[in-house]
């Protein structure tokens, strides 16, 4: 028996499509759309959002600019100790 096709995660860094994540068995792999995200084409990884992260860390508006990964990367520093 035939298991439904699961449903894409579009993968958007700062407004640019980066790629789609499809659930494999008990990973999420990467399907890249365009540079700089080629590099992760057909990577796995554990939870669709760390496909975001990955991607955000390969794009240049984020990386020349010291700009924040998003609310992922703060969510433990916000934290009080």
């Amino acid at each position: 028996m035939m298991q439904p096709i699961a449903e894409p995660f579009v993968v958007e860094v700062w407004g640019k499509l980066a790629g789609v994540v499809l659930k494999e068995g008990d990973a999420f792999r990467f399907h890249a759309i365009a540079p700089p995200f080629l590099e992760l084409d057909g990577a796995a990884f554990a939870k669709p959002g760390l496909a975001r992260l990955a991607a955000a860390r390969l794009d240049p508006h984020t990386r020349d600019t010291g700009r924040s990964l998003g609310w992922a990367s703060h969510r433990a520093s916000s934290r009080p100790l």
